[in-house]
């Protein structure tokens, strides 16, 4: 199977509603990542010094050798941002989600404590504040379940809720297959939570930002200023708070750094960001926690039929009557590079459509010819297929008078005489009298002409059976 695995179309054009408490038009949630501590260091066992978000511009690791400089900033995370952020948070009650590295977090009992006392979250950082993307998948298991475990053993509870950040192409799955997660957030992909099948776990993922996050201080291009912060944060806020207020709410994740926002001239745009949402209505700031449970409980996850997962027999099978007695459509779709993007009717039928169309004139002609006249002589006889029958039914051109029978009968033979095919018209888009107004019309066209209209005709009736199928 040549199956594509990233999934380009989500929830589509119509995100679902998430029905947020309170029926709140957005929700707000603070990510505070705990990482001081946890970062590379010899102090450690790393072969040398960190060199990821601080405020030294065009930092390198220093092999073999602690960087003192680094070191302090990082310090300073512990030392000072986290209390000027609890204070911040825990004076405007708003809960936070601690995405806490674990030996971080044995190292920095007092914060822990403190996290707890406020009712703070604590999920996993991941043991290490250190890149993963070179690990084995053996080697990274081995770190997540010891992430868990120092995790519990320091907070007193495991983590319910997993980012690693600097993950491998494995993260998620190795996650997932752990068990025992509400949510991961090694995401980047949605403005809500979605359901990710990872062999027999449905696992919840609740995308994160890379944008809405202060680690652009350190970064560029980024932010210089708290305003700068501030700016960006209320107008992404007055975006998805706009949609809200027209019916399609969503979530709005601001990820938080100790080190970074946590110095005096930056927290100050995040205190102006608090005040600024504090003036509206139908604002929910929950924790990642809180938003898991909402979602588990009310979109819980329903696994259905997915074609791109399907072997040929049964692709075929399922799929083989969309194109009217032409199996050969699917089978050469089911050869095609299909991905979750061809789990819906639209992503479906494109592959259909292009098998089609890429066929040659002949085979085009021949699904042209296996379609039944309209209220002719199969459907008299009540011999048209199960998707005909209804499809005329659905036109009214099961109970036709006399003379209208009449008519279709006398249309059906002269057309069929002139162009070799039979009259195909997607008759749900119509009714009947429109239906007798386009044969009438069309018999009149040059067979080339017609040629092209049925085959367009055809796909437009494959596009309307697989909305019914999917």
């Amino acid at each position: 199977m040549n199956r594509y695995p990233r999934n380009m179309i989500g929830y589509g054009a119509d995100r679902p509603d998430p029905q947020w408490p309170g029926a709140a038009r957005i929700a707000v949630q603070f990510v505070l990542n705990y990482e001081e501590g946890g970062e590379n260091c010899v102090l450690h066992g790393d072969a040398g010094s960190e060199a990821f978000l601080s405020d030294i511009a065009g930092a390198a690791p220093w092999p073999g050798k602690r960087h003192w400089n680094m070191e302090s900033i990082y310090e300073y995370g512990a030392r000072a941002g986290f209390w000027r952020l609890h204070r911040l948070f825990t004076g405007a009650g708003i809960p936070l989600t601690i995405y806490g590295v674990a030996s971080a977090l044995a190292r920095s009992p007092e914060q822990v404590e403190a996290m707890k006392e406020a009712g703070w979250e604590i999920a996993s950082h991941g043991l290490r504040w250190i890149e993963h993307k070179e690990m084995t998948p053996e080697d990274e298991r081995a770190a997540i379940a010891e992430a868990v475990r120092l995790h519990t053993e320091v907070v007193g509870e495991r983590p319910r809720g997993w980012y690693t950040g600097r993950c491998s192409e494995n993260t998620v799955r190795l996650v997932a297959e752990e068990g025992g997660f509400d949510y991961i957030s090694d995401t980047y992909d949605d403005d809500l939570p979605y359901w990710l099948e990872v062999g027999e776990r449905d696992q919840l993922i609740i995308p994160y930002t890379l944008e809405a996050n202060d680690m652009r201080f350190a970064t560029a291009p980024g932010y210089i200023t708290g305003a700068q912060f501030y700016s960006y944060l209320r107008d992404a806020f007055d975006t998805l708070y706009r949609e809200g207020k027209e019916g399609r709410p969503a979530m709005m994740s601001v990820g938080l750094h100790c080190r970074l926002i946590g110095r005096p001239g930056k927290i100050a745009g995040l205190a102006r960001f608090l005040d600024y949402i504090g003036r509206f209505d139908g604002v929910w700031c929950p924790r990642r926690i809180d938003i898991a449970r909402h979602w588990a409980e009310l979109h819980p996850h329903v696994r259905r039929e997915r074609p791109s997962a399907m072997g040929r027999a049964a692709f075929v099978e399922r799929f083989g009557g969309v194109f009217e007695h032409s199996p050969w459509i699917a089978e050469r779709a089911w050869e095609l590079e299909l991905g979750p993007a061809h789990d819906r009717a639209a992503g479906l039928h494109n592959a259909l459509a292009r098998m089609f169309r890429s066929s040659s004139a002949e085979e085009r002609l021949g699904v042209l010819k296996a379609h039944p006249d309209l209220a002719g002589k199969l459907a008299a006889a009540q011999r048209l297929t199960e998707e005909s029958t209804a499809e005329q039914a659905s036109a009214g051109l099961d109970a036709l008078t006399d003379a209208e029978r009449a008519r279709f009968s006398e249309l059906n033979t002269a057309y069929v005489e002139k162009h070799g095919f039979p009259f195909i018209i997607a008759v749900r888009d119509h009714d009947k009298a429109g239906i007798l107004a386009a044969f009438e019309r069309r018999i009149a066209n040059a067979t080339e002409v017609e040629f092209e209209e049925a085959c367009k005709q055809v796909e437009r009736i494959a596009r309307l059976r697989l909305e019914d199928m999917l």
